[in-house]
């Protein structure tokens, strides 16, 4: 077993805003002198690509929906379309806590998953992916939606604290192809909007709490995940749950 699968789950702060793209040319004037950018965001930031993935009861879904406290969802994420680094990964939330676990896959397990061939999960030295093997078995996990859009991180070594500005969330549509970066994609926040997200374990310091947005912005749960499978539930043959005003039918 590797020893990353023996840790003690670690679970961190997670706080969300939706702001404007004027709000973040402030904050970026006054984080300059207290944080510094990823040393991964060569360029000032990168592209994220998520797959996420839900159970033949849309429990992931449906759990956010209903604002379960305790939930989970798997997801295989790349950056900037690369093969480079592919990582399956689990993220568990309790209210606004999470914890994030992964494992290492190849493209061409990547491809075999999207193949329904599930076996070398199985036999994976991680313990992440034997789960999801079971769950793909079990639960009939199977691929929703991919979401993507492009991520400027700034990180403070006090507290381990991160803070992120993720713009042009989109849902890509076409297939469930991650590698391709011709898919087209359709925009799910209203424009000049971006999401903002503040992580941290250990403390926040409060330097950084006053630069936080005012009362005035959207402090919120927001997920990606939701707005993109929302934008492309038609695509899953979900519909029929809608009435016309978008509201669920039981």
């Amino acid at each position: 077993m590797k020893k990353a699968d023996r840790k003690k789950e670690r679970f961190r702060n997670e706080w969300k805003y939706l702001i404007s793209t004027s709000e973040k040319e402030v904050l970026n004037l006054r984080m300059k002198p207290l944080m510094k950018l990823d040393p991964h965001a060569e360029t000032g930031g990168y592209l994220i690509r998520s797959l996420y993935f839900d159970d033949y009861w849309n429990s992931a879904y449906e759990e956010k929906e209903s604002g379960v406290l305790m939930r989970k969802k798997y997801r295989i994420r790349i950056y900037n379309y690369s093969a480079e680094s592919i990582k399956l990964e689990r993220k568990k939330k309790f209210g606004s806590y999470i914890y994030k676990e992964d494992a290492p896959l190849t493209k061409d397990e990547v491809q075999k998953i999207l193949s329904g061939e599930y076996e070398f999960l199985l036999k994976s030295p991680y313990n992440l992916c034997r789960e999801f093997y079971i769950e793909c078995m079990s639960n009939m996990m199977r691929p929703r939606t991919i979401v993507d859009y492009e991520r400027e991180p700034w990180i403070m070594d006090e507290g381990t604290v991160r803070i992120t500005f993720d713009t042009d969330v989109r849902a890509a549509v076409g297939s469930y192809d991650i590698f391709d970066s011709t898919l087209p994609a359709l925009s799910v926040l209203e424009p000049g909007k971006l999401i903002m997200e503040v992580k941290f374990t250990e403390m926040l310091p409060q330097i950084l709490r006053n630069l936080l947005p005012p009362q005035a912005a959207e402090f919120t749960a927001v997920s990606k995940y939701v707005l993109c499978y929302e934008k492309t539930r038609y695509m899953n043959g979900f519909e029929y749950w809608y009435d016309t005003q978008g509201r669920m039918i039981r």
